[in-house]
């Protein structure tokens, strides 16, 4: 283990993340385990607080199991799966336990019952971007964070958004995902003060481009406080807003 994983392990074992028993066996094991198709990051969890994510788009069901096998053995939990396409899914079935989401495409393989905390609220331009939230949403609460859903809530009928807006107002980040010319993170963060990831979806007629109309207005936001992440990646999204959610020095609720 390198130094800056070495203090940081450390950290969590002081601030009552990790106890030193578990800190202990991390060090007596090896950092990774190599299964010839992955090198399952082992020591992720005490480096960054949350186990390693399997990408299930490319990789066959077998090799899914392993990793999560893997991580399983290590007495990980709410091992998430993104991008998990039906055909894969139902070879999984029976093999471990796991809760899946048909819009997301995503697994939570052996569930847990965590403690949700903070507040993060997912808003959609529309029904159509669901499946990106859904990812968004589901991935923030695996990891610990409790979520309101905003659905359906775009800038061709502003009232529904603002009918919302005391829930926008108590959250701690904002998770704003809209397809089209992706007008809604700008209106979002014109409204409220916590920060507001914005995420682009490739819903929309031909100028949308794949996703890419909405990217490059999301970039162009002229509100302050309006990051962006990649194309439909309701992941990236959700996992980002649980680390604000989580940040030191916010009272947990």
């Amino acid at each position: 283990m390198e130094q800056k994983e070495l203090l940081e392990l450390l950290s969590r074992v002081r601030d009552g993340a990790l106890s030193p028993e578990d800190a202990a066996g991390l060090l007596e094991r090896p950092a990774f385990e190599d299964l010839g198709y992955a090198k399952v990051d082992h020591h992720r969890a005490a480096r960054q607080g949350a186990a390693e994510v399997i990408y299930g788009q490319g990789k066959t069901a077998e090799q899914i199991e392993g990793v999560v096998r893997s991580l399983a053995d290590r007495g990980a939990g709410n091992i998430l799966i993104t991008r998990l396409d039906g055909e894969k899914e139902s070879r999984l079935r029976g093999k471990f336990p796991y809760d899946y989401s048909v819009p997301a495409r995503l697994a939570v393989a052996f569930p847990e019952e965590r403690a949700l905390t903070g507040s993060i609220a997912v808003v959609s331009a529309g029904t159509s971007d669901l499946a990106v939230c859904e990812e968004a949403a589901l991935t923030a609460e695996a990891l610990g964070s409790r979520v309101t859903r905003v659905y359906d809530a775009g800038v061709a009928g502003l009232h529904r958004l603002l009918a919302n807006l005391e829930t926008l107002e108590k959250a701690r980040c904002i998770i704003a995902v809209a397809g089209m010319e992706g007008a809604l993170p700008s209106v979002v963060g014109g409204l409220v003060s916590c920060p507001v990831i914005a995420v682009p979806t490739s819903v929309g007629y031909g100028a949308n481009l794949g996703g890419l109309a909405a990217l490059l207005a999301m970039l162009n936001s002229c509100a302050s406080g309006v990051s962006v992440v990649n194309i439909d990646n309701g992941f990236g999204a959700g996992f980002l807003a649980h680390r604000i959610n989580q940040m030191k020095g916010v009272a947990e609720e």
